[in-house]
């Protein structure tokens, strides 16, 4: 009974201490009373990037959507009923994963709308600035047209916000309107996006490198759409997808960008949350932040879900740097057949990259990472390739599993599969403890390395073999990769 006395007065007591308080106009956020400022403005801008980061994203559940086909496959050792269900083709019509994406992606494009329809709004803010604003979120509408359209073909098509919960049936639009209204959008707001170089090269936000870049992908993806419809095509349309795509990535090649000297710079500077330090290879990245413990919720599951398989030492403080690498569920593997393209090739350097040849080991005590086990052979191309960037263990001892060690040469034969290793958490936090499942690693979405192998691709297409200029594009993403160069009139067509 006191206790009731207690909560009815407590009651009456912060009812009166709120009558001033209920008095007031409530304070509601709208369009309406909103973008007031080019804070405001920008502020609502990072809404429309958010999506991007949502788990149902490239945060999470997008990777086990894509990663599943000759090239990776699903490794982890839990039940695929939930995530790895798509990759595990156990995916049916009620798993979450797709409407949950669905629902991302149509909540971007109904925060672009509503960006647009609002902008005009803001007095404090240059026109400069107001167009790149205005045209980051058209190509942002645009780019996640694309990502359904990639998936789902003809979808319903809006380009209105949405401000009732009626007539909200909308019809699908045939997906060829829709990549019609794609291109048109993104060659149309390039020219009002800031430069690469305006922004730094930094990858954060749309830049007219990346509106090019993902253009001439479009494009590229547009020509081949006919197969998914099992028919031939329009083979006149098709040439002319492959001549723009080659004219949008050639524009890119203008831009100042280049590779950087060696193939996993990139990645380091990724996992380690920098941009571009020796080179501009980078154009556009996913941006995420924080690792689920504070009031910044953009983290991701990069270098966790996808990355070297590493036991979990989250638990214990103490445990930093080369103790704790950062824990790795290792769910996506290299088939056998990539494996043997990266053997076949002599693509050394990106395979002992991107695939990883070791796993960490910890020691009996359980104490923290203790040593790396490699692949027999591999320990000594590593040593020539990225070892001095990369924790070290010392003389190894295979049976008290410390230090840098190989398996045997027979163990060794057995596997022709690797865990894929680009996105390594032991360059994140240095000096801090990580997080068992978070990350705030950054998702590449378009590399210099792309654009250059679209020129490529289209130029090959467009003129039935390679250009010089082919060559000359494919050769310097072979040359970075440490791999003999295709010289002209050898390599067979399709192959080139």
């Amino acid at each position: 009974m006191k206790t009731i006395k207690t909560i009815i007065l407590s009651f009456a007591c912060l009812a009166m201490a709120s009558c001033d308080f209920l008095d007031k106009e409530p304070t509601k956020l709208t369009p309406d009373n909103y973008f007031n400022n080019a804070e405001e403005a920008l502020s609502f801008l990072t809404s429309v990037y958010a999506p991007l980061t949502s788990q149902n994203f490239y945060g999470n559940e997008y990777m086990f959507m894509t990663g599943a086909d000759d090239l990776s496959h699903y490794g982890g050792g839990r039940n695929p009923q939930t995530s790895g269900a798509i990759a595990c083709n156990n995916a049916n019509s009620s798993s979450p994963q797709f409407s949950n994406l669905w629902q991302t992606l149509y909540t971007g494009i109904d925060r672009a709308n509503t960006f647009l329809e609002n902008i005009d709004k803001t007095d404090d803010i240059s026109d400069k600035l107001r167009l790149q604003y205005a045209s980051e979120a058209r190509f942002m509408r645009a780019y996640y047209y694309f990502t359904l359209v990639q998936g789902w073909g003809d979808v319903p098509f809006k380009t209105t916000s949405t401000n009732s919960v009626t007539g909200l049936d909308i019809p699908r639009t045939d997906k060829q309107t829709i990549y019609d209204f794609i291109t048109t959008e993104i060659s149309e707001c390039a020219e009002g996006l800031a430069t690469a170089a305006e922004l730094g090269y930094k990858p954060g936000h749309v830049s007219r490198s990346a509106a090019w870049g993902i253009l001439a992908r479009v494009y590229l993806f547009r020509a081949g759409e006919h197969f998914r419809d099992n028919t031939s095509g329009d083979a006149t349309a098709i040439q002319n997808y492959f001549k723009q795509a080659s004219t949008y990535a050639q524009k890119v090649m203008g831009e100042g960008h280049s590779l950087t000297a060696n193939y996993w710079d990139v990645f380091i500077d990724l996992c380690s949350n920098r941009y571009n330090t020796t080179a501009n290879e980078s154009i556009w990245e996913a941006e995420f932040a924080g690792d689920y413990t504070s009031e910044v919720r953009a983290e991701g599951r990069i270098g966790n879900l996808i990355g070297i398989k590493c036991p979990d030492q989250s638990t214990d403080q103490s445990l930093l740097d080369a103790k704790d690498p950062g824990f790795g569920y290792a769910y996506f593997w290299s088939t056998p057949k990539l494996y043997e393209l990266y053997k076949a090739n002599g693509d050394i350097n990106r395979m002992n990259w991107s695939i990883a040849p070791f796993e960490y080991v910890e020691a009996v005590s359980k104490k923290g990472i203790t040593g790396r086990q490699f692949e027999f052979g591999k320990m000594e191309e590593v040593k020539n390739q990225y070892w001095d960037v990369s924790y070290s263990y010392g003389q190894g001892d295979a049976a008290k599993k410390t230090g840098d060690y190989e398996k045997s040469e027979a163990d060794s034969e057995k596997n022709y599969s690797r865990a894929c290793g680009k996105y390594r958490r032991e360059y994140e936090l240095y000096g801090s403890k990580k997080n068992k499942n978070y990350t705030s690693i950054n998702f590449p979405l378009l590399r210099y390395s792309d654009v250059l192998l679209m020129v490529a691709e289209a130029e090959n297409e467009v003129s039935a073999s390679p250009t010089t200029l082919a060559y000359k594009c494919l050769n310097d993403v072979r040359n970075r990769a440490g791999i003999a160069p295709y010289e002209a009139g050898i390599a067979p067509y399709e192959e080139a």
